[in-house]
Parts: structure tokens; C-alpha cells; sequence
């Protein structure tokens, strides 16, 4: 099969090697969002993506927009026989669907129909699910509604972040792409649509969503702070200055208000909704590097009474 490969960060990266070591592909183009600023230093770095392919030989096409004559251009001369496409980054105009005969197969991390959007990986874990999935699909004009494929069901870790459960996913849909492009070969696979009412979103995150509510349960705040990382991460206000935290949930209770920070045997305990209780393990005051939470109490001198998220 003839394959145009179309992906951008570390996650499409296992799929995309996975295709170029079976015999069975061809990859004859990778497209990537271009090279962008990243980091403190915004340095501008290439996409994980296109780092793999330079690094296989593959070429590399960039365009700033699909919707480009450029890119129509582009898959009409490779006449690919799919286009498989894992978290590219654009929209994909329906002018350019028709181009490849099998479609544009997409990978994405969720089991559709729930969780569509830019980060389902991080609201299963914030919403607290303990199994998701993968789902490769046949892509259409709307946001993930697309003809489902071959789905897998994956566990999701009690103690499992987003970025360790995103690398384990990507391993996982690399050979399931793959079976997914030979059932089509083949004629062995039945696309079926999706079942539209029993959808729900996992959005593009943004910074206040990471903004810890400590009206919820210790339960709840650890699966923002294991699903909301690394990026926004999960943090609170202390003193008016924005501090990120890290914590589990542990046994007893409190009376104290949500917020409300004590030691106890020596360590550093949230109350939270319920009455449930936080242990921290670290905070990261703004500016500052992360530093334990025995650390944290010792250096600002923490005082009876005191409490996260009391000051905007």
C-alpha cells in the first residue's frame, strides 16, 4: 500500500515506525505542521514527526495551511492509496478527502464516540474513567465522526498521568493502524457509524482548567493533577502568588474548610470537599523550582490557619 503519512508530535511517532519497518507500506511522503518556537528559549525545533522521517529517509512536506493549493497539489501527484493522519494538527478540508481511495485513516486515543477533540487522553483521566481505548477511523468533514474502524480497549492506571498513559497508547495503535490498513486491503473490515447521541468533548485544554476547585474531593483534584499534566498542571493560589501542586488522596477526614493546609506526622495535608484530605508531595512556587512539601512549608513559614486558593 501507498501511504502518505500525515502527523506532528511524538505521539503518531511509534505508528510512523511501525509502517516503515513492515514491507507491507510504502511511505511515500510524511506532511507536518511546521517548525515552530518551543520552550523558554522559543528555539525554533521541528515536529517529532518530521524528526522520524528526515531520520528514515522519508520527505518531508510542511505546508502552513491544507486548505492550500499547495497541499491539494501535493496528494494529487502522490496518489496515495490512504492517507494515515495521527494528531496533525489542522482540520482537513473535504475537497482533499476524496484524494486517497481507502480515506484518511486517523488514529485517535479514545473510544469513539466518547472523548472527541483535541485532548481525550487528559479528560478520561479528570473525569476520573478507569478504561478508554483507541479507535482508528475513516475521517469526514466534522471533528472525530467519522466511520469507526477497529477499536481496543486499554486499562487506565490508578495512579497513571497523561503523559505516561499517552506513550503507552501510542505503542499500542501503531499495530493497530496497521491491521486497520490491511482489513481495508482486504475488504475484511465494515466501517459503522458512530452512535452521535452518546458522544461527549475532551476540548483543547486550556490554563484554567488547571485551576485547582478544592470544593472537590481529594479523589477528584489527584485526577486533575495526574490528568492535567504536564501542561496546565494543577495549581492553587498561596499568599496571592500562583503555586503548582502535586499530591494523593489518603485515608481519614477532616472538618477543616476546603483549602485549609496542616501538618500532619510531619507531613503536608489539604483539606478538601467532603472533608477528604490531600497529602502533598510537591509545590512549585511561581518562579521558583520544585521543591518537596516539607520544603515548601519550612520556607514560607507556614502558619496555623493558612489555606491554597483563599486570594484570586
Amino acid at each position: 500500500m501507498r501511504i502518505v503519512f500525515c502527523g506532528t508530535p511524538e505521539f503518531a511517532v511509534p505508528t510512523l515506525q511501525h509502517l516503515l519497518a513492515s514491507k507491507e507500506f510504502e511511505i511515500a511522503a510524511v506532511v507536518s505542521q511546521p517548525d515552530r518556537p518551543r520552550g523558554r528559549g522559543q528555539e525554533i525545533s521541528a515536529p517529532a514527526v518530521k524528526q522520524a522521517a528526515l531520520a528514515a529517509g522519508i520527505p518531508v512536506h510542511q505546508p502552513a495551511k491544507m486548505r492550500s493549493e499547495e497541499a491539494r497539489a501535493l496528494l494529487t501527484r502522490l496518489a496515495p492509496d490512504a492517507v494515515v493522519i495521527i494528531a496533525y494538527g489542522q482540520i482537513i478540508p473535504a475537497a482533499l478527502l476524496a484524494i486517497p481511495r481507502l480515506g484518511w485513516i486517523n488514529l485517535h486515543a479514545s473510544l469513539l464516540p466518547k472523548y472527541r477533540g483535541a485532548a481525550p487522553i487528559n479528560w478520561a483521566i479528570v473525569n476520573g474513567e478507569t478504561r478508554t481505548g483507541l479507535t482508528t477511523m475513516r475521517i469526514d468533514a466534522g471533528m472525530d465522526t467519522g466511520e469507526i474502524l477497529l477499536q481496543q480497549t486499554l486499562e487506565i492506571g490508578a495512579e497513571e498521568s497523561a503523559p505516561e498513559l499517552a506513550a503507552r497508547m501510542a505503542q499500542a495503535g501503531a499495530p493497530l493502524m496497521a491491521e486497520t490498513l490491511r482489513g481495508l486491503r482486504e475488504g475484511r473490515i465494515t466501517p459503522r457509524a458512530q452512535d452521535h447521541a452518546a458522544a461527549s468533548a475532551a476540548p483543547i485544554l486550556q490554563r484554567e482548567d488547571g485551576r485547582i476547585r478544592w470544593e472537590l474531593s481529594a479523589g477528584e483534584i489527584y485526577n486533575r493533577i495526574r490528568g492535567l499534566a504536564p501542561w496546565p498542571g494543577a495549581f492553587s493560589t498561596f499568599r496571592g502568588q500562583r503555586c503548582h501542586l502535586w499530591g494523593k488522596p489518603v485515608e481519614g477526614t477532616t472538618p477543616a474548610p476546603p483549602g485549609r493546609i496542616f501538618f500532619s506526622g510531619g507531613e503536608v495535608e489539604v483539606g478538601c470537599g467532603s472533608g477528604t484530605l490531600l497529602r502533598l508531595d510537591g509545590v512549585k512556587l511561581e518562579g521558583r523550582k520544585r521543591v518537596s512539601a516539607r520544603e515548601f512549608a519550612s520556607g514560607v513559614r507556614l502558619g496555623e490557619g493558612e489555606a491554597f486558593g483563599t486570594d484570586g
